[in-house]
């Protein structure tokens, strides 16, 4: 499959997925969601990949949903797009949650809204110093996808889950790793020799053993997802037509807090 929005490849069995969209501060949008979901396909369907290594280009690793999208939905009255892309990142998140392999995600930049959670479904996280993680939801009068409090709650608690997405506050990589959501930090020039340094620790092991593993502890913490991620759907679908969160894309293009009435 030739991809236009990540890079893929697969070298000494690590399957690489990078982000590719750079001068959108690789914002989602459904295409982008799509080669996702079909690059972790390809890494689980082929026998020479043991780990998936996910990373970006550019100085922000992730946005979240892309805002220009965003606001062509609000101005085109057309939120259904927003919908689906809901759906798209909860898939994402499911799918490296059950890929039955390690995977590992490397961060650099800002780290926001469904790509934060990512972060979370991800095995590993390696974080730079200038990592950020952003629950930015709030901001736009939305609430945490990509399976974001399911995920949230079970590796920080429900009540640093809750402050998290009710303020979209940032948390930095040191904090990050104090709340174990971040396995390693790093100085940002040397993310990539620390990123290395795992990948050959994870090549040591069994691909059975990790196999068992995700298994074990998709059963153990995880297997409700399907139910969670209905009700997530549809309360997005609910909040994205609201007046707040046209008002919160709005504010975010002008520059401006937004002004939240509750319609």
């Amino acid at each position: 499959m030739n991809f236009e929005n990540i890079l893929y490849s697969v070298d000494d069995g690590v399957a690489t997925l990078t982000l590719d969209r750079p001068e959108v501060s690789n914002g989602f949008n459904i295409p982008i969601c799509e080669e996702i979901l079909e690059a972790i396909s390809l890494a689980s369907k082929d026998s020479s990949v043991h780990i998936l290594l996910i990373n970006a280009n550019g100085k922000v690793f992730s946005v979240g949903g892309d805002l220009v999208e965003m606001q062509r939905a609000v101005d085109d009255d057309n939120v259904q797009s927003l919908v689906r892309i809901a759906e798209l990142v909860n898939d994402i998140s499911f799918s490296l949650k059950r890929l039955p392999k390690p995977v590992v995600m490397s961060t650099d930049g800002a780290v926001a809204g469904a790509a934060a959670n990512m972060a979370v479904a991800a095995d590993f996280c390696i974080a730079s110093d200038k990592t950020k993680f952003i629950q930015a939801f709030v901001n736009v009068g939305l609430a945490p996808d990509a399976g974001g409090l399911f995920l949230l709650t079970r590796a920080i608690g429900i009540t640093r889950a809750t402050q998290l997405a009710m303020t979209g506050e940032a948390l930095t990589a040191e904090k990050a790793l104090d709340y174990g959501i971040v396995y390693r930090v790093c100085e940002s020039e040397k993310l990539e020799k620390m990123t290395e340094r795992i990948i050959t620790r994870l090549k040591r092991g069994s691909v059975n053993s990790y196999k068992a593993i995700k298994e074990m502890v998709w059963q153990s913490s995880f297997y409700g997802w399907q139910e969670y991620a209905d009700l997530e759907l549809e309360l997005q679908k609910s909040l994205a037509f609201t007046e707040d969160f046209k008002e919160g894309v709005r504010a975010y293009t002008d520059k401006r807090r937004p002004k939240f009435t509750g319609k």
